[in-house]
């Protein structure tokens, strides 16, 4: 693929973001197809370029593909869409764009494009979804939000799907703890559904974001909701379960997250309350997912990300009477770093690197770059920069 495009500052989409965007709004054109393009062709420019009869020498794209993705070069669908997007104040990420979400790029299918309403931070790849049922019963409310205040607290971002019951609760949990969520959408950012969660929406674009990578006016239709379950997880580290019937769309998330090698976390439900709790406790029971009753449980789970964030932060959050959590300390000298801190450190430039730099350099898992970036930031080692960069702080450069 060609070099990365940045958006401009306050930019709706980067001149790369609106010729894969002409891909992503074609018929029958997408994530693995668009995939198979780029490898075949070598650039987007080069996708769009391409005659019908060289476009269906590509697997998978007969004629009629390759007659819609030809037809891409001249529609104007796509600068529609950009202009929609802006007065919506949404952003266009393609997946080449610095800005897209890391973790989300990695999974086998990700959205060429995604609808971003909010900022999307990189330290957000440190997140856990939480998803459970619309109908759902008031101690799952409880628990939801309880597990999300305590995960958020703890510096966790909480991704779900902002519907009825179980996620909503998890949304407010996060917010509550003045923590940052994402909201994945089945439908358009144009759209808020339900609708009465208009409020929550704002909400979460102020300490989060909203995303979606259906276009701005796509109305909310039950088809939508299973693909934007892999995005869900696809953002996160891992997913807990809250509630969930033997049928219940929770259920898919939980497949996905195993097919993407994400952990999968559980809350056992009561016994006697199966249309509730039937699908949940069975994941348990079959060792699809780990049982978990505290926040703890679920950092532990999470491992080396886990114990970063235990270690760093009081998962209670402000005292009893009203004390402050104390800060992190504002330096750190070298001889207090890991020997993996160390190598994240020294991965990091004097101007900057973004962290697939990092990741590649140190040559470390990308679950444990990203806890190790966190750790350091919190002992105040490096700084984030714009466009998923970091850079180390005055002073700490070049020292050993």
């Amino acid at each position: 693929m060609e070099a990365q495009s940045t958006p401009p500052s306050g930019g709706t989409a980067s001149e790369l973001g609106r010729k894969m965007l002409r891909l992503h709004l074609t018929k029958d054109v997408g994530p693995i197809r668009t995939q198979r393009l780029l490898d075949h062709f070598g650039s987007v420019d080069a996708v769009l370029a391409a005659s019908p009869g060289e476009l269906e020498r590509v697997e998978g794209v007969g004629r009629r593909v390759a007659a819609a993705v030809r037809a891409a070069r001249e529609d104007a669908s796509a600068e529609q869409e950009i202009a929609e997007a802006a007065r919506g104040g949404a952003r266009i990420l393609c997946r080449y764009d610095p800005d897209y979400p890391w973790l989300l790029r990695r999974i086998s299918d990700p959205p060429t494009c995604v609808y971003v309403r909010g900022t999307v931070q990189v330290e957000d790849a440190l997140g856990v979804a939480i998803v459970g049922a619309r109908k759902c019963s008031h101690y799952g409310v409880e628990q939801a939000r309880r597990f999300a205040e305590g995960l958020a607290r703890a510096g966790l971002t909480i991704v779900s799907g902002m519907a009825r019951g179980i996620d909503g609760a998890a949304h407010l949990g996060a917010l509550a703890a003045g923590g940052r969520t994402l909201a994945v959408l089945g439908n358009g950012l144009k759209h808020v559904y339900p609708p009465e969660h208009k409020d929550l929406a704002d909400r979460i674009v102020a300490q989060g974001a909203l995303i979606s990578e259906l276009p701005m006016d796509t109305a909310p239709d039950a088809h939508h909701f299973p693909p934007r379950n892999r995005i869900i997880v696809g953002l996160t580290l891992g997913v807990l379960i809250v509630e969930a019937s033997e049928r219940s769309g929770a259920l898919i998330t939980a497949r996905l997250a195993a097919d993407y090698n994400r952990e999968v976390f559980a809350i056992p439900g009561r016994v006697d309350q199966g249309e509730y709790s039937a699908g949940v406790n069975r994941l348990i029971r079959d060792g699809s997912a780990q049982l978990v009753t505290t926040v703890e449980d679920v950092l532990d789970g999470l491992e080396e990300v886990g114990r970063v964030l235990k270690k760093e932060l009081d998962l209670e959050g402000p005292k009893a009477d009203g004390a402050p959590t104390p800060a992190p300390p504002a330096a750190l000298p070298w001889s207090r770093l890991s020997e993996d801190e160390a190598r994240i450190l020294a991965a990091v430039a004097g101007e900057g690197a973004s962290v697939e730099a990092i990741h590649a350099q140190a040559g470390l898992d990308p679950g444990r770059t990203l806890a190790l970036l966190t750790s350091l930031q919190l002992k105040g080692a490096i700084r984030a920069l714009p466009g998923n960069r970091f850079a180390p702080r005055e002073g700490l450069a070049g020292e050993a």
